[in-house]
């Protein structure tokens, strides 16, 4: 990323941390066939959705916020280091099955769309942190100016929209293990697709 070294690593950090969070709850994610009564508090509950959703959708939900979050922490770190096929491919296929699964079926659609929405801005910044080969950072005034300022709009009004729905969890604070956690993980990753786009 273009940007002092310092942030890029506490940005990578915060993201990781996000990503592992999530993948520590996809492990953890109850059996599909289990009853769905079961309490499961999963990255999904922070979209608003109550923890009892399907487990199948619930496991969908904590696999992609993983791979937002550990994708957005290589970046930061790796940069154009990587090919820009790979980032292409890992974010790209995701994106466009969320995609298709959004259209094709009802079920929780604005949160599916909300993860092709993360997956095309990542294959997006990872094109345009590549376009200019030999270098390791973002360039300035890379990109579409008007797809990289309605993607800022997106992760902006996310962010605040995610960081008001985390200041109204029960009891008005964050509390470890329930919807507050998964919350704030959902609110870095966003601050931290804007933090990247922003760098653009």
């Amino acid at each position: 990323m273009h940007g002092p070294t310092l942030v890029n690593w506490l940005l990578a950090l915060l993201t990781a941390a996000a990503g592992a969070y999530c993948l520590t709850r996809l492990r953890h994610s109850p059996n599909p066939l289990d009853s769905p009564d079961a309490p499961h508090a999963t990255c999904a509950a922070a979209a608003g959705h109550q923890a009892g959703a399907h487990p199948l959708l619930a496991r969908e939900a904590d696999a992609a916020e993983a791979l937002m979050g550990l994708g957005m922490a290589g970046m930061a770190v790796a940069g154009a280091a990587v090919p820009a096929p790979v980032w292409a491919w890992l974010f790209g296929v995701p994106a466009a099955g969320f995609l298709v699964a959004a259209v094709s079926a009802p079920a929780r659609r604005g949160h599916r769309l909300h993860h092709a929405v993360g997956g095309l801005a990542m294959t997006y910044t990872a094109l345009a942190m590549t376009a200019s080969p030999g270098h390791h950072h973002h360039t300035a005034n890379a990109g579409a100016p008007l797809l990289t300022g309605a993607l800022l709009v997106y992760f902006g009004a996310y962010s605040l929209w995610a960081g008001t729905r985390l200041l109204h969890t029960p009891g008005g604070s964050v509390t470890v293990g329930t919807a507050g956690l998964p919350q704030a993980c959902r609110l870095t990753m966003g601050i931290g697709m804007f933090a990247m786009l922003l760098t653009m």
